[in-house]
């Protein structure tokens, strides 16, 4: 264990999240990124003392991970909003999951140039949000499950450019980061760990798969705050403590817990906030990113009270007025859980606790890791 993290985390955010949209039926035109932003507003939590403007990578620096052919696809479709049989084909641009829309280049480029900014930011330690971060099924030469370019590899890259040589990337994500495992799965001075639904797509990530220092957890439908709880305490934290990495990535997508319409877990925002609470201070670096998440109440008062936990603030039991409105502006078209929201998902962020047991299986599979890791 290092000593607590020095300075005042800082918030990577932006108002493209405000104003684009996969389309009207797609997953991901639900806001989400500006509900965090207007939430931590309106409870006093973010100013411009600890916001940060996410800069736009150019082509060029996307380079580093992403093939020319792809980048250069990406922008030629993005300009024209047309695609082409053989782009569709080639590059799995223009399908149902990864849609033509005005700024399919400009939003994941903006969720890159935040990411290469949080490795300099936290260059000399620090503690890092970046809420549009995560999109970790993006591949080098196409897109991939909502994921037109992978942030949390140039995120990786980053914090190697500036000082961290050992990096601990945890992703706890219903959905197996197939696109990070691509690209790190087989480096020694990364840890990777991914708790993800079994079955759930990408439908990667086996228990016996990986290299080293590559553990994939699939775990099956129903899983509850204290299996999360297990989960962490029993094997990301020793994992975590034996790699003593330089700096650690946490992909916390919001889309496991039991509000979500793509995945099939019980859990409430508490387990997600148990993880972030215990992996800080764990390394002189920490970065929380985005991920996941398709319902906009539980995605935005999840990742609000990741702010909070990250700087220490309390959540009230009530919310105030304003961000209470913040809520209650929130639509969900189109899905049975936006017709009759419960009124907790407007007055408060924390939901009650989803405990439950620790099933026989987990623990097995847990088991197998440890012993993998010889902790």
């Amino acid at each position: 264990m290092v000593a607590p993290l020095d300075g005042a985390p800082r918030f990577i955010g932006s108002e493209i999240y405000r104003g684009s949209t996969y389309g009207r039926w797609h997953p991901l035109r639900v806001p989400r990124v500006s509900t965090v932003m207007d939430l931590a507003r309106t409870m006093g939590w973010l100013d411009q003392n600890n916001y940060v403007t996410s800069p736009q990578a150019k082509p060029k620096a996307l380079l580093a991970w992403h093939e020319e052919p792809y980048v250069a696809a990406l922008s030629r479709v993005a300009e024209r909003q047309e695609v082409t049989g053989e782009e569709r084909e080639g590059f799995h641009l223009g399908t149902v999951t990864n849609p033509v829309f005005p700024e399919m280049f400009t939003r994941p480029a903006t969720g890159v140039g935040g990411a290469l900014l949080a490795g300099e930011l936290l260059a000399k330690g620090g503690v890092v949000f970046q809420p549009g971060g995560g999109t970790h099924h993006g591949m080098p030469g196409r897109a991939n499950g909502f994921c037109y370019l992978n942030d949390p590899v140039f995120a990786i890259l980053s914090l190697r450019r500036n000082g961290a040589r050992r990096v601990a990337y945890i992703d706890i994500d219903a959905h197996h980061a197939d696109g990070v495992e691509h690209a790190f799965g087989d480096d020694p001075d990364c840890l990777f760990v991914s708790v993800h639904e079994a079955g759930l797509w990408p439908r990667t990530g086996d228990l016996a798969t990986g290299g080293t220092e590559t553990y994939n957890l699939p775990v099956e439908r129903g899983m509850n705050d204290n299996e999360m709880a297990f989960v962490c305490e029993a094997l990301i934290l020793p994992l975590v403590e034996r790699f003593a990495p330089d700096a650690i990535v946490l992909q916390c997508g919001a889309d496991a817990v039991e509000e979500d319409p793509l995945s099939h877990q019980t859990l409430s925002n508490n387990a997600h906030w148990g993880v972030v609470a215990a992996l800080k201070g764990m390394a002189p670096r920490l970065l929380v990113q985005g991920g996941g998440g398709y319902n906009p109440w539980s995605v935005g008062r999840l990742w609000a009270g990741n702010w909070a936990v990250l700087n220490g603030f309390e959540i009230p039991d009530r919310l105030p007025a304003e961000a209470e409105g913040v809520l209650r502006g929130l639509r969900f078209d189109g899905n049975r859980r936006g017709r009759n929201p419960p009124e907790h998902w407007f007055t408060t962020l924390r939901d009650a606790p989803r405990g439950g047991l620790v099933r026989d299986a987990l623990r097995a599979d847990v088991a197998v890791l440890r012993r993998k890791s010889g902790t």
